[in-house]
């Protein structure tokens, strides 16, 4: 989600510049997988980023081509010094209550703080929903739904390869809920292994055109998808 809007200017951010650096984009995805997640067909998907001293805003938003997909604005702010970075995001989904709704039991809102570390070899990542529309667990209670993530990057083949294993360390409504199971996740559960490359086609002396593809499982699920992708600018 809009974390990719925020991993824009991270490289820049670290080096702390003095200097207001910002970035767009868009890419283009076959389905929308998150988190091991299912959340549509194929999307366009648009980024807009600023950043300034190691902090950064930043938008993101995915349009389903299919006009029954949710379509999705999220807004994050983050500041990074070394490999070291936290952020808060703002999701918000159109099929809902409307943007400016905020009431705790009437928002189409999801408020998360993610905390993580680089190590270069190894990203860490740690990601808790404090408020708005959460899930709840099997208690009927905010599940401060959460999820931790370890992504490993590397060459392989002349192509750039990433490596990535997540889960939903305790019981919550917003991950793995299925037309089987509604109650989501009953504990901690394993719910995103995923290996992807990347890859870019030049097209003329000064473009060329970043493709990506990737195979992701959700053992919780029993879900497998694969994504492909490109970046449109």
């Amino acid at each position: 989600m809009a974390l990719a809007g925020c991993l824009m200017l991270c490289p820049v951010a670290t080096m702390a510049q003095d200097k207001v650096t910002a970035d767009a984009g868009a890419e283009l995805v076959s389905s929308y997988i998150w988190r091991g997640q299912d959340l549509g067909n194929m999307s366009l998907q648009p980024t807009l980023a600023i950043g300034y001293k190691g902090l950064s805003l930043s938008g993101w938003g995915s349009v389903g081509l299919d006009k029954d997909d949710t379509k999705e604005f999220d807004l994050t702010l983050g500041y990074a010094v070394g490999g070291f970075h936290v952020a808060v995001t703002d999701y918000w989904f159109n099929n809902g209550a409307g943007y400016f709704h905020y009431g705790a039991r009437n928002t189409a809102h999801v408020f998360e703080a993610n905390v993580g570390y680089d190590f270069g070899f190894l990203s860490v990542n740690w990601f808790t929903n404090f408020a708005g529309n959460d899930g709840v667990n099997r208690d009927g209670d905010r599940a401060y739904s959460s999820y931790v993530s370890l992504t490993a990057p590397f060459r392989l083949g002349g192509l750039d390869w990433t490596a990535e294993v997540g889960a939903v360390p305790w019981a919550t409504g917003f991950y793995n809920a299925t037309a089987d199971d509604p109650a989501g996740a009953n504990g901690f559960e394993v719910s995103h292994v995923g290996i992807g490359a990347s890859k870019e086609i030049r097209i003329t002396e000064h473009y060329s055109l970043p493709l990506f593809a990737r195979a992701v499982w959700n053992p919780a699920t029993e879900g497998a998808y694969f994504v492909f992708g490109l970046r449109l600018f």
